[in-house]
């Protein structure tokens, strides 16, 4: 009734103003440098149905092209519901493990089916695996809601469970500006391309960055592909 009333009383022309600038003041909520991940949302029934499709028609096809015939040891990091997971057992002859900070979403992998001894709650900056104990790593839309310190110590922990290459789904900037940490329901950092290139390369000497299919009105898709 109140949208009715808005386009009633608002000249298309003044309607579309008002959006625009709406839009453009959502764009300039961040921070630079965030002190504290926000975790509270992934205790919340509500995220989780959030997390079981969102990455349907582009990630997730994307990742069981990354990974097609290896068949090794890999883990999920920031695994959510298990959903990814579920979909590569079905192609892959790999073992596949998951580990995520959230006990509702680690439920909710056992749920689904997922052995529950191929499972994890931990936090992805201090992995609890032996060095080298897994092939291949891979994070979906994880990475970005790290602050810069929690990306490192992330990739630092990750570089050291994982024997070949780690997959890192993220979002950069439209702009190709680095525009900080955008504050919304899930904040994350919305950089460029060069900053998370930079930002790796801390850690690992062979950083690849490519295409994802995914994105959105100020984000578009890129995956890190991180080789030891």
């Amino acid at each position: 009734m109140l949208k009715k009333l808005i386009k009633l009383f608002f000249p298309p022309i003044l309607l579309d103003a008002i959006i625009k600038i709406k839009k453009k003041l959502n764009k300039k909520k961040y921070v630079q440098r965030p002190s504290k991940q926000e975790l509270d949302l992934y205790y919340n029934p509500e995220m989780a149905k959030i997390l079981d499709e969102w990455g349907e028609r582009n990630a997730w096809i994307e990742i069981q092209h990354l990974l097609h015939g290896k068949k090794t040891n890999i883990l999920d990091i920031a695994c959510g519901t298990g959903k990814v997971i579920e979909i590569l057992k079905k192609n892959n002859e790999s073992q596949i493990f998951g580990c995520d900070i959230s006990e509702l979403l680690i439920s909710k992998c056992i749920e689904r089916g997922i052995d529950s001894n191929k499972l994890k709650i931990c936090d992805a900056t201090n992995l609890p695996y032996k060095e080298n104990e897994f092939d291949y790593c891979y994070s979906i839309g994880s990475l970005e809601h790290f602050t810069e310190d929690g990306i490192i110590k992330f990739l630092e922990s990750s570089k050291r469970v994982t024997k070949f290459e780690g997959f890192h789904m993220i979002p950069v900037s439209k702009s190709n500006k680095d525009e900080g940490w955008i504050n919304n329901y899930q904040s994350y950092f919305n950089n460029s391309p060069r900053w998370w290139i930079d930002l790796c390369k801390k850690i690992y000497s062979d950083v690849k960055i490519i295409d994802s299919t995914w994105e959105d009105e100020i984000s578009t898709g890129k995956w890190l592909i991180l080789k030891k």
